[in-house]
């Protein structure tokens, strides 16, 4: 945690909201998850607008609430809290599951457990046992539901609500995420957002950064990278309304050719040397070497 906290950081406002805390009980939800290095995780409001409140796990003591800070009183158990550079926090499984259970939708749901495997916090198996045995907890079924449509590997929320959007509103079946592709002889073409190895279709993500010149001169090699072997290429930009990526999906979809194996220009099919890195388990293997090695383009945030 930083040594010296800004009163605009989530930081702080975890800090604050912590002193709150009774003698028994732990920062919980985004907050929990961001104390415990979820990066993803800045407690901002729906669309980045305004800010959310820091939730307090207090078991059965009586908390007041107080601007920015709500108290949720469900049963805590002794093993469910950890203490993390002088803070209490709910561990960060459990931090996932309340923030599931009390997203506004399965699909914000959907998008907190692949952020927080994203930190290689919770894993979707770690998340099932955990909701397993919370059988009438609030908003359990919404939190089972988002069990099975999660995917560990996904690099940012807008990454899983376009997935989301290519599933369940284009109808398209579920692609790999951030799957490295190679050309015949294992050279590494690209890391697409996301991908459909069967018709061989790429979606990708543009926000603002791919804006900048230098940048979008990377994407235009990138895409005619993927082109020249046989891939049909779709971005989605920032601001894109889902009626409009729907069409776009669809559109390039209709251009793919659907090339048998033995016909492609390409292949999922990484050299021996390549490590896997696509679940919390594989990552949370390597050394700190290795991460930074294999890991360094995607731990970014924003």
């Amino acid at each position: 945690m930083p040594s010296e906290l800004d009163a605009t950081l989530p930081e702080q406002r975890i800090v604050e909201a912590a002193a709150v805390l009774p003698d028994f009980g732990g920062v919980t939800g985004w907050a929990g998850l961001r104390w415990a290095g979820g990066a993803w995780f800045d407690g901002s409001g729906a669309g980045g607008v305004g800010r959310r409140p820091v939730v307090l796990a207090t078991g059965y003591a009586d908390v007041l609430g107080q601007p920015g800070i709500d108290v949720s009183q469900e049963r805590l158990g002794p093993a469910e809290l950890t203490r993390i550079d002088g803070l209490w926090i709910t561990e960060p499984v459990r931090s996932l599951c309340f923030e599931m259970r009390y997203a506004g939708s399965d699909r914000a749901a959907v998008e907190a457990l692949d952020l927080a495997a994203y930190s290689d916090l919770v894993s979707v198996a770690e998340a099932a046992d955990y909701a397993r045995g919370r059988n009438g907890w609030t908003g359990i079924p919404r939190c089972r539901r988002a069990l099975a449509l999660a995917d560990e590997n996904s690099w940012s929320p807008q990454e899983t609500r376009l997935r989301l959007v290519w599933m369940f509103d284009a109808g398209l079946p579920r692609p790999l995420c951030n799957r490295p592709v190679f050309d015949l002889a294992g050279h590494h073409l690209g890391t697409p957002d996301l991908l459909d190895p069967v018709a061989g279709l790429v979606g990708e993500y543009d926000g603002s950064l791919h804006l900048v010149t230098s940048q979008r001169r990377r994407d235009r090699d990138r895409e005619q990278m993927f082109r020249d072997h046989g891939l049909e290429y779709v971005a989605i930009m920032a601001g894109d309304g889902r009626h409009t990526t729907v069409r776009r999906l669809l559109g390039a979809r209709r251009r793919e050719r659907f090339l048998p194996e033995g016909e492609r220009q390409w292949s999922i099919e990484a050299p021996t040397w390549w490590p896997a890195t696509y679940t919390v388990a594989q990552r949370r293997a390597l050394d700190a070497e290795q991460r930074e090695r294999w890991l360094r383009t995607r731990l970014r945030v924003g």
